[in-house]
């Protein structure tokens, strides 16, 4: 039987400095910056036994229906700015691609299952670039449109979506940047920095929480695919110094010298599919999951984790829930009921902390996780409507248990 749940004895707190809100000040200077929602969800927390439930809503973000804007768009200033010696100072986008302008013929490439492909396309429009995006075998004809919307030429690659990383990687050359958020040997400056740019959510939260003088979260339930979200959760949550960090039964974090406040729990969520980091943390190691990687929840449909985003969330996180693809759908539609858009991916974090508090393994992950009924929890619903077909029904119909991306996307 597939294993649908591990738990990491050991938390440490993550090697980091004070902070950084330097990714916050470099989007503020992107068309549409705005502070995505906190949305505070009382009536949840109440059916659920929790004290409290806040969504960051991502489904509107600079300009696209997921968060990955944020990443996409700070590794290639920053790569970009090392090619070109530093920038002086800018102000407006336009600005910022009239620096670029002696680069040009120049093109940014990435591998994708969706909005990532789609988000580094529409900075690579941006700056006045040309895009080329690899998707894996599988990939839904409306996120290859979307991405194609962008101005983006789009390559279908027969076989996963770390098969179309591989395929992405041959691109690399004078007049082309490589932008991914998975990392491999010789390749981690760009992931780095997809890492640090995911930091904006965060400190979002922190500076919306404290205009509220409301308590932060202690427990922050994310989204893993190859890893590059948690790992800027971890960083963000986990900043101390490197004594080691245990939980204790009312859910905070605490070391023999120092009761670390702000310091909640995390716990990951995967497609059983793709459950590469709950492989990897019961193998002490990086391993691969083997595909197919079809779950609907696309954008986690990763085989390998993130070789720099590994360390940090094997130190950081608490504990890892595998759902299936009947949890998503229903996660999407409760969200829905609340008045919340999400695609499958988005939803899955939700569906997660469902897993958790009335799975099979619920006993010992409310446990470990230190759940109860004063909990404050943070989701993060990473994406709003990327396929309006999968979604539409998924609103419409019964998701069944055998329910795959092939047959969400079947039209009558």
């Amino acid at each position: 039987m597939t294993a649908t749940y591990v738990v990491n004895p050991t938390v440490r707190a993550v090697s980091s400095t004070v902070p950084d809100r330097s990714p916050l000040a470099f989007h503020r200077r992107l068309p549409g910056y705005a502070p995505t929602p906190l949305v505070n969800l009382p009536n949840l927390a109440q059916i659920l036994g929790l004290g409290q439930v806040w969504l960051k809503d991502e489904s509107r973000r600079l300009g696209l229906p997921s968060f990955k804007m944020l990443g996409a768009s700070y590794a290639t200033y920053r790569a970009l700015e090392a090619r070109c010696g530093g920038f002086p100072d800018w102000q407006t986008v336009d600005e910022l691609a009239a620096l670029c302008a002696p680069l040009r013929p120049f093109t940014l490439a990435a591998a994708t299952d969706g909005n990532h492909g789609r988000a580094v396309a529409h900075m690579a429009r941006l700056l006045g670039f040309a895009a080329r995006i690899f998707v894996p075998a599988g990939t839904t004809q409306a996120r290859i449109e979307a991405i194609m919307g962008e101005g983006a030429a789009v390559t279908i690659v027969d076989g996963t979506y770390d098969q179309a990383v591989i395929r992405s990687a041959q691109e690399a050359g004078p007049r082309c940047l490589v932008v991914s958020d998975t990392s491999w040997p010789g390749y981690e400056d760009i992931p780095r920095q997809v890492i640090t740019g995911y930091a904006t959510i965060f400190t979002e939260v922190d500076d919306e929480l404290a205009r509220r003088d409301e308590l932060g979260p202690n427990l922050v339930v994310v989204q893993i695919g190859v890893g590059a979200l948690m790992a800027a959760a971890v960083s963000h949550y986990r900043q101390s110094d490197e004594r080691p960090v245990t939980s204790n039964n009312s859910g905070e974090f605490v070391s023999a010298e120092l009761t670390v406040a702000k310091a909640p729990a995390i716990l990951g969520v995967e497609p059983i599919q793709a459950a590469c980091v709950l492989a990897s943390l019961k193998a002490g190691r990086i391993v691969e999951v083997p595909g197919p990687h079809d779950s609907i929840m696309a954008g986690l449909n990763c085989g390998l984790p993130s070789l720099i985003a590994w360390p940090i969330i094997s130190s950081g996180i608490d504990a890892v829930v595998a759902i299936d693809d009947q949890r998503a759908c229903q996660s999407v539609r409760d969200l829905a009921a609340m008045g919340i858009t999400a695609g499958e991916t988005g939803a899955a974090g939700f569906g997660g902390l469902a897993e958790a508090l009335f799975g099979p393994n619920a006993a010992a992950l409310r446990e470990h996780l230190g759940i109860n009924h004063t909990t404050r929890v943070l989701l993060i619903s990473t994406e709003g409507e990327t396929d309006p077909v999968v979604r539409s029904r998924i609103l419409t119909a019964n998701c069944a248990r055998d329910c795959t991306v092939r047959e969400a996307c079947k039209v009558n």
